[in-house]
This record gives structure tokens, sequence and C-alpha cells, in this order.
């Protein structure tokens, strides 16, 4: 009777610290997700050809935007993927992800620079390689 007893006290601390140590692993990657504070969130906007007119003005003159610019630059260093801004000297984000994930031809791509026009296009580069 003793030895059941030892068995089961046995399963039951294992089991609580492997219970732990999952709960440890995923706090933590759930802590590192929460780091992109600074990225930029692509939202919804107004159509300028849209002549409704605010309180207090007659009417409003459609203002005819420019398409954007490229603003973000994907590149490769010390085998890690950054992504800079428009100037190419501010990171914009750690993306932590090793170049040899990607094939052969992207990486020589990668090795030169892609240029995106929005943080969400970066993302979705990544993540048809990441995923």
């Amino acid at each position: 009777m003793k030895k059941y007893l030892y068995c089961v006290l046995l399963f039951a601390v294992t089991s609580v610290i492997c219970l732990a140590a999952g709960y440890a692993l995923t706090r933590y990657q759930v802590r590192q997700e929460q780091g992109m504070e600074d990225t930029m969130i692509e939202t919804e906007t107004v159509n300028p050809l849209d002549n409704r007119a605010a309180v207090g003005q007659e009417s409003i003159t459609p203002v005819v935007e420019t398409p954007p610019e490229k603003e973000f630059y994907l590149v490769s260093e010390a085998g890690f993927l950054l992504v800079f801004s428009r100037d190419q000297s501010t990171i914009c984000l750690y993306t932590h992800i090793p170049v040899t994930d990607f094939p052969e031809e992207e990486r020589a791509r990668l090795m030169e620079g892609i240029w995106f026009p929005t943080m969400m296009d970066v993302y979705h580069y990544l993540e048809s390689y990441t995923s």
C-alpha cells in the first residue's frame, strides 16, 4: 500500500512541476509579444472626396492625396531581420527572426533590403514566410 501512495505522490508532484513550467513559458511568450508598442497600426481614414461640411464651414475643398511613399525598410543584419523607418537609420522593429528561415532567393533580397509602404505589409510578408 505504501508503494502505491509513493507512486501517486510522485505523479502529483511531477504534474504540478510540469504545469508550473508550462504556465511560466506561456507567460514569458505573452510578455514578449506585448513589446510592440511603437508600431503603427493601419486605421480607417476619411474619404477626402466626401463633401460634407463641418459645423461653421460652408464647404470643404477635397484634398487629393499623393500616394504614400515607401516608409519601411526590411533588411537582414547580423543574421536577423530588422525593420527601419524611411531614413534607414531608425530601427522600428527588432524581429528576432533568423534569415536562415527564408528560402535562398529571399535571403538575397533581404540582404539588399526590401521596401514596404506600411508596417502591415511588413507583418504580412513576415507571416507568409514564418507560418
